[in-house]
């Protein structure tokens, strides 16, 4: 039987007992079975989770092997320019890639930020949570704010 099926039927145990029948023993054997079921559960739960942390561990290996790679690229085209710059050569075209400088978009560099006029500055304001909360907590009240607390499944 399913989890929620055990449920259901769990719920209309309750409402016969409610009712006053003598319906003990039947509650009890339900009350059983939802709890080897639920534990059941978070046994694949578990070793779902297990999965999950191999498959984190390979991403990791991977994004480092990735980062590897990109740097290498980066120091070979790096070496070709170099040595392309030394011989004063702009272009090289050869039977698959043709290799050459060109002007990139123009760009801006700031020298002192102190200088900018104010309409070029952009302002970000966010909320900080933590703060409201200290203050929440400490009985101080925050218009526009409100404690909450939930719950969630733990599994140990």
């Amino acid at each position: 039987m399913k989890l929620y099926e055990l449920s259901e039927t769990y719920a209309k145990v309750l409402d016969l007992i409610e009712a006053g029948e003598e319906l003990g023993d039947t509650l009890e054997a339900i009350e059983e079975a939802i709890e080897l079921k639920v534990e059941n559960i978070a046994k694949v739960m578990k070793t779902v989770e297990g999965e999950a942390e191999i498959i984190r561990e390979e991403e990791k290996r991977l994004a480092d092997r990735r980062r590897a790679l990109e740097a290498e690229v980066g120091r070979l085209k790096a070496y070709v320019e170099s040595n392309m710059r030394a011989a004063g050569i702009d272009k090289v075209k050869g039977r698959l890639f043709t290799l050459a400088f060109q002007k990139n978009p123009p760009s801006v560099e700031v020298m002192d930020e102190s200088l900018i006029p104010s309409d070029y500055i952009k302002t970000v304001t966010s909320v900080d949570k933590k703060l409201i909360l200290e203050a929440l907590k400490s009985g101080h009240s925050v218009s526009g704010c409100s404690l909450s607390q939930s719950e969630s499944l733990r599994i140990r």
